[in-house]
């Protein structure tokens, strides 16, 4: 069984639309940049062809990404306002001999988020701070290092 995605909506329908979007108008666009490349001749230096073919392969390889990633897809709302963090949460956290604190998004890297760094739940960060509260400390190993943060606040985006 495939790995479950969690999405917020927004993203959601942002992936789907991609994919709409490269399922229909992009592959007809890429077709027509080939068959414009092959009536330039000679495909084995024809450097528009080769570029086209590129560009398919990696059109096909994203349309496959996000294929799989919303065949199984959970749609999550958010943390609410329970104060724990979990997928969709906002978190602001300081780490350790630091002053600065830092927000960050606990979702799936798809969700490309303006204001917030995006952390996987899969991630070491991320894993450590899922079911935290404010006040809480998680820690994680990177690299052999533990690193230690503070969650200072818990909130949604």
């Amino acid at each position: 069984m495939a790995d479950q995605h969690e999405l917020s909506p927004a993203a959601y329908e942002r992936l789907k639309a991609e994919l709409d979007e490269l399922t229909g108008e992009g592959r007809i666009d890429i077709a027509r940049k080939i068959e414009a490349a092959r009536a330039l001749g000679d495909l084995s230096e024809n450097g528009d062809y080769h570029a086209a073919k590129d560009q398919q392969g990696k059109m096909e390889a994203r349309i496959r990404h996000l294929e799989a990633l919303l065949q199984d897809v959970k749609i999550v709302e958010g943390a609410g306002d329970n104060g724990v963090v979990g997928v969709g949460s906002v978190v602001e956290i300081r780490f350790q001999g630091d002053d600065e604190t830092e927000r960050y998004l606990v979702g799936s890297i798809e969700e490309r988020h303006d204001e917030f760094e995006v952390v996987s739940p899969g991630s070491p960060l991320g894993a450590s701070l899922l079911g935290k509260q404010s006040g809480d400390k998680a820690q994680y190993v990177v690299s052999g290092n533990t690193i230690t943060v503070e969650i200072v606040g818990v909130g949604t985006a």
